[in-house]
């Protein structure tokens, strides 16, 4: 698997670093640093001028340079300067063109320490992007490289896309070859502490959790729960978070297919996570060398 790292030289970009290399620590992962020059970004009052241009692309791969020395060895990694017209674009056409799995940015700078702020950036990817995208929050870069992803958290409900959100956390459990939790948000999907819903939360856990152990490898393990609360806030504080997991959850029903588009779960859940949050476009499918099959809308998303 190909992970691509929106690379900034700045708190946020050692941060997309950060989790780009410990996603790159499962076997066989090959991690990409991306770079974007916005030739947008020059005042139109600066001339145009080679030397300008050449100081631009120094600097430009003195950052990159810099960036390798943040990458332990062992990791299969290379670096690339993109130029566009802006950095959304420029990671978009770089994941295209380097046939990414899924780009890894940074929050933004005001962000708060363990929590995210979605910057121009990431709102851009967010809300475009044609494979899935992780948010690393404020101070990631802290936890250091070392600890690869020992947990991979999948909130599922029941909404259209929850076949390809699920597909998605699989193939991605299996890559970094740690243990799956689900996570059924039926009992927010429809609110109200009733019996019936009760019912409902539970044997949507249990239909997950069966297909995910199907569709699993032999010896990776796989747990679901319910989760529950008067909001989607309330709901994500009350689920224990390990420093070491990633949280993937699906797009809007707004979202184009095979597009990414943060839906008002998402970006309520992204207040309240300590951990990096990975969201999938819509229609997600697997690579044509992955295994999963996807028959979840038929078995559980009734």
């Amino acid at each position: 698997m190909r992970f691509l790292v929106g690379y900034t030289a700045t708190s946020g970009g050692a941060d997309a670093l950060a989790l780009g290399v410990r996603l790159a620590r499962a076997p066989g992962a090959e991690l990409d640093v991306v770079l974007v020059l916005n030739a947008g970004d020059r005042a139109t009052l600066t001339p145009t001028d080679p030397s300008y241009d050449r100081l631009l692309l120094e600097t430009a791969e003195g950052w990159l340079a810099e960036a390798l020395t943040l990458v332990p060895a062992g990791i299969s990694v290379r670096t690339h300067l993109e130029h566009a017209d802006s950095f959304t674009q420029g990671l978009l056409a770089a994941a295209a063109r380097l046939q990414a799995n899924l780009i890894v940015v940074g929050a933004a700078t005001h962000g708060l320490l363990g929590r995210f702020a979605i910057g121009s950036v990431a709102g851009g990817l967010l809300h475009s992007s044609h494979v899935p995208v992780a948010l690393a929050p404020e101070g990631t870069r802290v936890m250091g490289t070392d600890e690869p992803i020992r947990r991979v958290t999948c909130a599922v409900g029941t909404k259209p896309g929850a076949d390809g959100l699920l597909t998605a956390g699989i193939l991605l459990a299996r890559t970094v070859d740690a243990p799956l939790r689900l996570v059924s948000l039926v009992a927010i999907d429809r609110p109200g502490a009733d019996d019936q819903t009760i019912v409902l939360a539970a044997d949507h856990a249990q239909a997950v959790l069966d297909y995910a152990t199907d569709h699993l490898m032999d010896g990776l393990e796989v747990t679901a729960s319910v989760a529950s609360g008067s909001s989607i806030e309330h709901a994500v504080r009350g689920l224990p978070w390990e420093p070491t997991e990633v949280c993937l959850v699906g797009s809007s029903r707004l979202a184009q297919p095979h597009r990414l588009f943060l839906g008002s779960i998402a970006a309520k859940m992204l207040r309240e996570l300590p951990v990096p949050l990975i969201v999938v476009p819509r229609d997600f499918t697997v690579p044509p060398d992955a295994t999963v099959t996807t028959e979840f809308t038929e078995t559980v998303g009734k």
